[in-house]
């Protein structure tokens, strides 16, 4: 039994001459050549079945990608891990995806893998099939629970370049495999209007490669089969192109007419760089589009037409211009400098740039005009009448209802505000005061700085507003308030998520708890996700952190005082207030037989933080205080009234001593005592008999 042992342990140990390297190299080379008994003398001297060559590539995934079945099966046999990725995050699943092969698809599905799974690039399985137009591979994996919809998943570093986003329905019609994208949308119902991180859909996809000869047919065919499908005519590709425009640049006139029987087309809708598709078809020499644009109604004093004619020789087309009424105007534009300093390049872009109007407004959907994102569509900058704005768009019926909230909210100093409306086309065009960042975005600026109190003021003032309309808010995010050039703040609805309270009080509390991780939120200067800052993240040596923190408190547990009451919190009291505040109660009680009751009402959660106080406070102040000179000596207990009783004493009765060596009163007592203010406001709050003594009626 020891010879065979032996023998056994040499051959799984790698020679002294051939590395682990060697191994994995010969038997990736050995897999790919389809050689069995290579195979199976590699894994004998030890060659690790996982092991890695160039790329990342381990031995079953080059087997999947020669597509030799009994390979497959053979190192999955020996142990080979079918989750095991290159270096770009792929897998042997998504290998046999692009082979199209479904037994192995099969076989390795069987292994328990999410069927679902993606590379780096966000490629999964079923994206792959689509990619390289393998349906067999498609309908099994769809069968199997592969998300037809699913978009293309990459990094949040990507995905800030508006990288991804794209579906398997994009890939095919990118590719032109016309079969493929009429079993997507026919048997598994794809979707047609989703979008990618540069807002295109499938049609912009289908045009995108229709200039080439070899996808021409095939785009033209997609395009009108999206179009029986009702894909949106008006996405646009990452350069504003409408598809309208890419049909234009195909020099496709099938294309063109179907796209202009469309109501919702728009014939003058020009991409970034100003070009509608009159001045395109122009450019390209395409008689016949441009004369079928002229019937159509599209304008001829937009760009220097019949100039671009005359330089490509296109001597018929200039005289079609001229019979539409072109003529050579010279376009020139003052100089204009915009006031935001966030938009200014894109507002400048935009200024130059030919556009439609839509009444008084000149505007343009596309991704580098977008300011924000929202789950109801995007954010876009807008000229109305010269005055910068923010444009919402939306479906009329939508539209209509916003405009309406909107207007509730002209009188509040707080809410976004409308500035002015336009509607065409079956759409409406809401028009808002620009607004150079929301909190969010501030926040996570380093070199913009915020007063957090200020701030935090002006948010509770919105929220406020907003419950006075009848509104809960329900999505008290960061991104949902927008500051304006001079730094004040706005709270915005872009998502919809509002409802009516109607006496539901469980929707005020929902707004005070989320208003109490908003406040943990700015207070940490964004620098923690939203969801999860909490108290153990503010700093404790900051001057109101008990403020801060009996604010946050009160706010989750849904106090009484309301919104209305904790905007007078002591967190937003000023320094001077507070030390004011302390000085009042004195002058309130001392003339009461028993002072101490006011701070010793049953219901008293807290303790006086300082019953050591007289310790604590400079031995100079507390003898001079204690023995005054003129007047009467008096002894100073470790209590809160007589704490009270020393801070209005001096700052009522100052000494020239004092006032030398501590400086300002106010800083000083805050300073050494900087829990008093919140205990003093809260005990006064607890008692039924006292509490009026915290009432201020101007915080600030």
């Amino acid at each position: 039994m020891e010879p065979t042992a032996h023998r056994q342990q040499e051959a799984s140990t790698p020679s002294s001459t051939e590395t682990a390297e060697d191994l994995a190299s010969k038997l990736n080379a050995a897999v790919r050549n389809n050689n069995k008994d290579d195979v199976l003398e590699l894994l004998e001297k030890g060659a690790d079945v996982n092991s890695k060559a160039e790329s990342g590539w381990t031995p079953l995934q080059s087997a999947v990608q020669a597509n030799e079945e009994d390979m497959v099966r053979l190192l999955l046999d020996k142990g080979a891990c079918p989750r095991a990725r290159k270096d770009n995050g792929g897998t042997a699943f998504t290998e046999a995806a692009i082979a199209g092969n479904v037994n192995i698809l099969e076989l390795l599905l069987d292994c328990g893998l999410n069927i679902n799974d993606h590379d780096d690039n966000g490629f999964t399985a079923f994206m792959e099939a689509a990619w390289y137009g393998n349906e067999e591979a498609l309908k099994f994996l769809y069968s199997k629970g592969a998300n037809v919809n699913l978009r293309r998943a990459v990094s949040e570093e990507k995905a800030k370049l508006h990288k991804g986003g794209a579906t398997a329905l994009m890939d095919a019609c990118r590719r032109g495999y016309f079969s493929v994208v009429k079993t997507l949308i026919q048997e598994m119902g794809a979707d047609v209007n989703i979008c990618d991180n540069k807002d295109r859909n499938a049609l912009i996809h289908a045009l995108k490669e229709g200039c080439a000869k070899e996808r021409y047919e095939s785009a033209v065919s997609i395009g009108h089969f999206l179009l029986e499908h009702g894909v949106d005519v008006n996405s646009k590709n990452e350069c504003g192109k409408t598809a309208l425009i890419l049909a234009v640049e195909m020099q496709s006139l099938d294309l063109v007419k179907a796209f202009l029987e469309k109501s919702e087309i728009d014939i003058d809708d020009a991409d970034e760089e100003g070009n509608t598709a009159l001045m395109v078809a122009v450019e390209k020499k395409n008689y016949n589009i441009a004369k079928l644009l002229c019937e159509k109604g599209a304008r001829t004093d937009i760009g220097n037409l019949i100039a671009v004619a005359n330089r490509n020789r296109a001597h018929d087309i200039a005289r079609l211009l001229r019979q539409y009424h072109a003529k050579f105007v010279p376009e020139t534009l003052e100089d204009w400098e915009p006031n935001s300093k966030c938009w200014k390049d894109q507002l400048k872009k935009l200024y130059k740039i030919y556009r439609p109007m839509i009444g008084k407004l000149k505007t343009f959907q596309y991704i580098q005009q977008r300011i924000q994102n929202t789950s109801q569509g995007g954010i876009y900058l807008g000229l109305h009448g010269g005055t910068e704005v923010a444009v919402r768009i939306s479906r009329s019926t939508e539209g209509d209802k916003e405009k309406r909230f909107f207007e509730q909210c002209g009188n509040c100093e707080h809410l976004l505000k409308l500035f002015q409306f336009e509607k065409a086309r079956g759409y409406t065009y809401l028009c808002f005061p620009l607004w150079e960042k929301n909190l969010e975005e501030h926040l996570q600026e380093l070199e913009d700085q915020m007063d957090y109190k200020d701030a935090l003021r002006m948010i509770f003032q919105a929220v406020r507003e907003l419950h006075s309309l009848g509104f809960a808010h329900q999505d008290l995010h960061p991104r949902n308030f927008v500051i304006d050039l001079g730094g004040k703040i706005y709270l915005a609805d872009f998502d919809n998520k509002r409802k009516l309270i109607e006496g539901k009080k469980e929707l005020v509390n929902s707004d005070l708890e989320a208003l109490s991780r908003l406040v943990l939120y700015v207070l940490r200067g964004g620098r923690k996700p939203l969801q999860q800052v909490s108290t153990k993240d503010l700093a404790a040596d900051s001057p109101d952190y008990k403020e801060a923190l009996d604010l946050v408190s009160s706010l989750v547990s849904h106090d009484e005082r309301g919104l209305e009451g904790l905007s007078k919190h002591p967190y937003f009291w000023s320094k001077q207030t507070r030390f004011n505040f302390l000085k009042s109660i004195w002058n309130k009680i001392k003339d009461l037989r028993n002072r101490k009751a006011v701070f010793q009402a049953p219901n008293a959660t807290e303790r006086f933080p300082y019953p050591s106080w007289t310790k604590e406070i400079d031995k100079d102040i507390l003898s001079i205080m204690q023995n005054p000179g003129k007047g009467k000596s008096f002894k100073y207990n470790n209590n809160v009234t007589d704490l009270l009783r020393l801070i209005r004493n001096l700052d009522e009765h100052p000494n020239i001593r004092i006032s030398n060596k501590i400086g300002d009163h106010a800083d000083y007592f805050l300073k050494l005592f900087p829990e008093l203010t919140i205990y003093v406001y809260n005990s006064l709050r607890q008692n039924p008999e006292y509490s009026h003594f915290a009432d201020i009626q101007d915080p600030s």
